[in-house]
């Protein structure tokens, strides 16, 4: 089943369970994904609407991070029931272990030794781990690993 019709099966258990919130971010992703779907005029592959899931995301860890920031107790809430739900559709995440695995044959197979070679290791290891896991903790055990 695609991401869209899967979307669309709980947007209808939303509607019928009257779960505005869950709905309403159901509905923010759908539109994402088919403001991509438009904008590449032709149906998304998984690779595709896993990167969309991914930005939607971000967006929302992004948020969570300002509203932690200015002390918005009343939106970190929300932000967080958001990122829950955005959650359910994104593949199962990475554990650090697993991460710093990634990122160690990373450097192995580029050859990286110094922390100036951030970016070739970061392009390796990215489309590797992509959706499941969150950039900045890659960032960091990267930063880390090449600091050593």
């Amino acid at each position: 089943m695609s991401l869209l019709a899967t979307l669309n099966a709980d947007m209808k258990q939303a509607m019928k369970a009257k779960d505005k919130e869950t709905l309403q971010v159901i509905r923010m992703l759908k539109a994402a994904l088919q403001k991509e779907q438009i904008d590449a005029g032709r149906d998304l592959n998984d690779e595709e609407e896993l990167t969309v899931l991914s930005r939607e995301m971000k967006q929302r860890r992004d948020s969570l991070a300002e509203f932690e920031k200015a002390g918005r107790d009343d939106l970190i809430a929300d932000v967080k029931k958001e990122i829950a739900i955005v959650e359910k559709y994104l593949p199962a995440q990475l554990s650090e272990s697993e991460i710093r695995d990634i990122v160690k044959a990373a450097i192995e197979k580029t050859g990286a030794t110094s922390p100036k070679e951030f970016g070739k290791v970061m392009g390796a290891v990215m489309p590797q781990v992509k959706g499941k896991a969150d950039g900045n903790q890659v960032n960091a055990v990267v930063k880390e690993l090449l600091n050593q």
